[in-house]
């Protein structure tokens, strides 16, 4: 059993603070109704979202799509036969990008966001949330001998998916600095890594576990490294419709009988590799997200 600091959970607390507050006011047409009608959960997906969400490189995109967040929300669709007794539940995927995934979810086109969304209380106006299925940080790729720090980012271009919280930490540590670095707005996160790969970034910044999948991955960034400055440290969470409180409460109930019977870590491993684990501060979260019944 892993130990954990008071302080250690003392600041997951507030990291996550709020993650379990009640919704005022359900939508007029609740998702556990729909799936009860079409037997069938929506899984939004972000094909270019490694390790959470993706499709592997030169393989056929219209099968299932891999990764933790995509596996944790199988494993909500298995439970969820169960909670709702419809055992013949199905699961759909529905490809998102950046620029539109809550728009999926808040169009009713997609019923669970399971991708790397950090939740956020400006998000919390779109959709609502789960409990955290995740924590981890912005930061940022180089080549050998590029940038260590922000600071050092001044006359260069830097790459960042548009309408992340990495692109806001990104540009609020630009500003901070005052830094004029050209700040390069690209598609998917492989597009970041081939641009650094290629020269054409000094820079490419996003969540931590992403960039470090695609070093490890990619031959061709075998010559690139991760900085050691974090812009941020961030809850990912899985986005659902805003107001629907009884389909958040069956993913939180599936998502903490997931943590609390040790389901999770089996997850974690399909995604991550059978020799990975998670860190003390990802071992914390499950603790104390998992919420009794």
């Amino acid at each position: 059993m892993i130990r954990i600091s008071k302080v250690l959970v003392a600041a997951l607390a507030v990291a996550i603070g709020g993650a379990a507050l009640p919704v005022a006011a359900q939508t007029a047409a609740s998702t556990v109704d729909q799936l009860r009608a079409s037997k069938t959960l929506r899984i939004a997906f972000d094909p270019g979202a490694p390790p959470f969400s993706y499709f592997v490189p030169g393989t056929p995109t219209t099968g299932a799509p891999l990764g933790y967040s995509v596996d944790l929300c199988r494993a909500v669709a298995e439970q969820l036969k169960t909670q709702l007794k419809i055992p013949d539940l199905k699961v759909a995927y529905v490809p998102v990008d950046t620029v539109n995934r809550f728009d999926a979810i808040a169009g009713n086109k997609a019923d669970l966001l399971c991708a790397s969304a950090t939740a956020s209380l400006s998000r919390r106006t779109q959709v609502d949330f789960s409990i955290p299925i995740f924590i981890d940080g912005a930061s940022f790729a180089i080549g050998p001998n590029g940038p260590r720090d922000v600071a050092q980012l001044a006359g260069k271009k830097v790459g960042v998916l548009p309408n992340t919280t990495t692109e806001q930490e990104l540009r609020r540590a630009l500003k901070a600095t005052h830094d004029n670095a050209t700040v390069v707005l690209l598609k998917t996160n492989q597009d970041g890594i081939d641009a650094l790969a290629k020269g054409e970034i000094a820079a490419f910044f996003a969540d931590r576990a992403t960039l470090t999948f695609l070093i490890r991955k990619e031959k061709e960034a075998a010559n690139l490294l991760m900085a050691d400055t974090y812009l941020s440290v961030e809850p990912i969470a899985l986005a659902l419709r805003l107001g629907d409180s009884a389909f958040r409460l069956q993913v939180d109930t599936a998502l903490s009988h997931i943590y609390r019977h040790g389901l999770i870590l089996q997850v974690f491993k399909d995604a991550f590799g059978p020799l990975a684990s998670p860190s003390g501060l990802l071992a914390a979260l499950y603790q104390i997200s998992g919420l009794p019944d």
